[in-house]
C-alpha cells in the first residue's frame, strides 16, 4: 500500500478496536458494519494516516486517525466518476447530467461527499436534499475565467454542486476562486491560510 493518501480517499480496514475509547457509540457501528472511513486533511504520524468516521446523521462525524497496516482498499474520488446509483434523486440526477461535461474538460474529476461515500460503499448516504460534491485535480493553474465557466456548467445541475480544485499545495473552493476576492481559502493537512495564488507554495 502505497503511503500517499489524498483527502477524499474512501478506505477499508479500520476495526472497532483501532478506534479510541472515546469513540461515540455509532462510530464504531459504522466500523463494525464494515463501512469506509474518509481520509481528512490533518498530520498524523508516518505510519497512520488520519480520516474521519461517518454516521447515518449529517452531524455524525468523528475524526480520528487509521493504521497504514491495516488498510484492506482505496478507492480515490476519480476511480467513482463513471459509477452509477440507481436512485432517482437529485444529487444522481445532477452527477449523470454533468458527468459527460466533466469528462470533456480535460483534468481528472472524482465524487466525494455523500455521494461518493455511497457510490464506492452501496450504503445509502443521499437524501432528497443533498448536495452533489466534487473535486477536480489541478496540477497547473485554472484561470480564473475559466473557472467562472464551469461554476456556469455546475449552475445547471438538478441540486447545489460543490467542487474543490485540488492543487499541490492544498483545495480551494471553486466558486471562491471564480469569485472577486483577491485571496481565497487554501486548506491543507497544515493548516487553512488567504493566499493570492493557490498554485504556489506558501512562504
Amino acid at each position: 500500500m502505497v503511503n500517499t493518501f489524498l483527502a477524499h480517499d474512501l478506505l477499508w480496514g479500520m476495526t472497532p478496536e483501532q478506534l479510541p475509547v472515546d469513540a461515540p457509540a455509532w462510530a464504531i457501528e459504522s466500523v463494525s458494519a464494515g463501512q469506509p472511513v474518509v481520509v481528512r486533511r490533518a498530520l498524523s504520524a508516518p505510519d497512520h494516516v488520519a480520516v474521519g468516521v461517518r454516521g447515518r446523521l449529517r452531524e455524525q462525524r468523528f475524526a480520528t486517525v487509521m493504521s497504514i497496516a491495516a488498510i484492506a482498499r482505496r478507492v480515490r474520488p476519480e476511480d467513482l466518476c463513471h459509477a452509477l446509483i440507481e436512485r432517482d434523486l437529485p444529487a444522481v440526477r445532477a452527477l449523470n447530467d454533468l458527468r459527460p461535461m466533466l469528462d470533456d474538460f480535460g483534468w481528472a474529476w472524482g465524487v466525494s461527499g455523500s455521494a461518493g461515500f455511497e457510490l464506492a460503499s452501496g450504503v445509502q448516504a443521499l437524501h432528497e436534499g443533498s448536495d452533489l460534491d466534487l473535486i477536480l485535480r489541478t496540477p497547473q493553474p485554472l484561470d480564473r475565467l475559466k473557472a467562472q465557466a464551469l461554476v456556469k456548467i455546475l449552475d445547471t445541475a438538478a441540486c447545489q454542486v460543490d467542487m474543490q480544485l485540488q492543487t499541490p499545495f492544498g483545495a480551494v473552493a471553486l466558486r471562491e476562486w471564480a469569485g472577486a476576492a483577491r485571496r481565497v481559502l487554501l486548506k491543507n493537512a497544515r493548516e487553512a491560510c488567504l493566499v493570492i495564488d493557490p498554485w504556489e507554495q506558501a512562504a
